[in-house]
């Protein structure tokens, strides 16, 4: 067994030197300015955890699949909080004026994200919110993960996999309730990372912290139970937000006392070659951080590869009446150094919304708070996103670009009066990592539309597109509601993938439907693209029709040419190399109609070229689903 292990732990950290070391850009003198000294945060020592166990798929386990329904929200905001979102929910549904445009009849800066493989995914099975997180490998395998199941995918919608998580760790110790699952693809070292919670007061409090036995999820997990009780302070563990660096990957998340009041955020920081090998695992945990943040969020490395030492992470800090900020945290170093955990601050400005109306019901959704909900790193800059306030008490998307070298940050907003976009989820969408272009997945819902999933595209000049529909809802939601108010979705997820070119991320994200007698939601995943690299659509001076757009089998195409010609009609990729001349002929003068099955193409967004000796070259775009 221990030959095993050492030659697991040698693959394992073989393939952690095959890929790109990238490294944190300093703070800087100016940042320095900013830091906090006041608090002082406190590491643990080095712990060492056992492996807890393994997931080995292809074997039968009882179908168990507990589950605890709770019909109010477990943390309930301040009672300022409250009373503010209260007014301003009521001050939307007493509204008269309600003639409210709609994206459609907008006109973004940018072209607007355009959508190739799309698919349902885990489906709706009594708990609530969808708590939606996924990550997709570079060898194409998506684990996708709710509130209750896991499964795996590939990119044409197959599902390969599923399981609740009680029948996936088939463990019975865990006689709590497993939630608040959380799923990255640790490009660094090609593996998935995971982390799943157990239990909901300081008795049963787990961390289960889960690594990829290889780049397939079909071949296992190992898995580790980490303390939810870290300060042994009768507390328990919530809202986890994970990340990674070349060395390490980390877990972070908020302590609630046993009568749920938070205590305070902690960061466990994991030697992941033990967990990728299904060794001991090394680890440490940091407590009494500077100013209290609620939901650090760690910022892994935005493209392929990672970065180091340490990790950033960042948070916003403020409530009703109090000043806003965003926090930078900074740790300095893996566990094998000398790490620090230092904080700086910066001045924001943001406010909270009402609640969310929908389509159908009187049932309003909950809209959440200002936290920071996902973020990156990339060459310099932390990309970050939460929901805040966009006009007239509706919520929208705030989006930011904090450069570390002095911290200063850049902010924009995007939402739309009468309308309420939520839970945002960021990854990199540029060419390479000093590319500043982003794709944002969000929901969205208003009293003239059922809950839906959307993204929408800013380019690396800050410029935002229109947001793209992803899957619209089919009915409204209220599904276990309390006190007027239902569960939304708490969280959205995206993944980029990275050795794709040109780019594409994957999402998730929950919809309205009718599922077992209730109006609640489905998962939908979406494969998304945007537009050309270094092609441009033309203005044809002869007009030239192609449909249906998308094409899923027969393609029409239909041009006038003024005179008999010579006509070439090719399909083009994104990088504009040829895929297929499908015709080189002469054509009669007139109007003539060409068709193509779509064939071999794989799921993807393509360019159809037009030209004749006498008409202007015609680029012009379709998508193959």
């Amino acid at each position: 067994m221990k030959t095993k292990i050492c030659l697991s732990l040698f693959l394992g950290l073989l393939v952690l030197c095959t890929y790109a070391q990238n490294h944190k850009t300093p703070i800087g003198s100016i940042g320095e300015e900013n830091l906090d000294r006041s608090i002082q945060p406190v590491k643990s020592g080095i712990q060492t955890q056992t492996l807890s166990g393994d997931v080995q798929h292809g074997q039968n386990h009882p179908e168990w699949h507990t589950r605890l329904i709770s019909f109010d929200k477990k943390h309930a905001l301040s009672p300022e909080m409250t009373a503010e979102k209260l007014r301003k929910t009521q001050e939307k549904l007493s509204r008269t004026n309600k003639d409210f445009q709609d994206e459609s009849q907008l006109k973004g800066v940018t072209d607007n994200p355009t959508i190739g493989a799309s698919f349902a995914g885990n489906w709706f099975d009594q708990t609530t919110p969808p708590d939606n997180s996924m990550a997709i490998s570079n060898g194409g395998y998506i684990v996708s993960v709710t509130n209750s199941h896991i499964e795996y995918y590939d990119m044409s919608g197959t599902r390969l996999f599923t399981s609740s998580f009680d029948d996936f760790f088939n463990d019975p110790s865990f006689t709590a309730l497993i939630y608040d699952p959380v799923v990255l693809y640790d490009s660094h070292a090609d593996r998935f990372f995971m982390v799943v919670l157990h239990g909901s007061n300081s008795s049963v409090s787990k961390v289960v912290t889960c690594f990829s036995k290889s780049n397939n999820p079909q071949d296992g997990w190992w898995f580790y139970k980490l303390t939810g009780d870290p300060l042994v302070a009768s507390n328990w563990f919530d809202y986890p937000k994970i990340g990674f660096s070349n060395e390490e990957v980390y877990v972070t998340g908020n302590l609630f006392t046993n009568s749920d009041q938070f205590s305070q955020a902690v960061l466990y920081q994991i030697n992941k070659a033990d967990g990728y090998a299904g060794g001991n695992l090394s680890w440490q945990y940091w407590y009494n951080i500077s100013d209290s943040p609620f939901t650090l969020v760690p910022a892994s490395w935005g493209q392929q590869g990672g970065y180091g030492p340490g990790i950033y992470l960042v948070s916003t800090h403020g409530t009703s009446g109090t000043a806003d900020k965003i926090r930078l945290f900074d740790l300095t170093d893996y566990i094998s150094g000398s790490p620090q955990l230092n904080a700086y601050s910066i001045d924001a400005n943001f406010d909270l919304a009402g609640d969310a109306p929908q389509l159908g019901s009187n049932i309003v959704l909950d809209n959440g708070d200002n936290r920071i909900i996902s973020a990156f790193y990339l060459n310099g800059i932390v990309h970050f996103v939460f929901a805040s306030e966009y006009t007239n008490n509706y919520n929208g998307v705030n989006y930011n670009r904090l450069t570390v070298n002095g911290l200063t940050n850049w902010s924009s907003k995007f939402g739309l009066d009468g309308y309420d976009y939520a839970y945002p989820s960021v990854a990199s969408f540029g060419p390479t990592d000093a590319h500043k272009a982003v794709m944002i997945c969000f929901l969205r819902v208003s009293e003239t539309i059922y809950p839906q999933v959307r993204v929408v595209y800013v380019d690396n000049d800050g410029n935002w597109s229109n947001s793209t529909l992803v899957k619209e809802g089919t009915t409204y939601v209220d599904v276990y509601a309390s006190g007027g108010v239902a569960r939304w979705g708490d969280y959205t997820g995206i993944s980029r993938k990275n050795n794709s070119s040109p780019p594409n991320v994957w999402l998730s994200g929950g919809f309205g439907t009718f599922r077992l007698n209730e109006h609640a939601f489905d998962t939908w995943i979406a494969q998304i693209n945007g537009v050309a690299i270094g092609i441009e659509e033309q203005t044809n001076t002869q007009p030239v029709r192609i449909y249906p757009n998308p094409v899923y089998d027969i393609m029409n195409v239909e041009f006038t040419l003024d005179g008999r010609s010579e006509i070439e009609i090719a399909v083009i990729d994104q990088q504009g190399k040829s895929v297929r001349t499908l015709l080189h002929d002469t054509a009669p003068g007139g109007r003539n109609a060409f068709s193509f099955n779509k064939g071999a193409l794989p799921v993807g967004i393509y360019f159809l070229k037009v030209s004749s000796s006498n008409n202007t070259i015609r680029y012009e775009k379709f998508i193959v689903q």
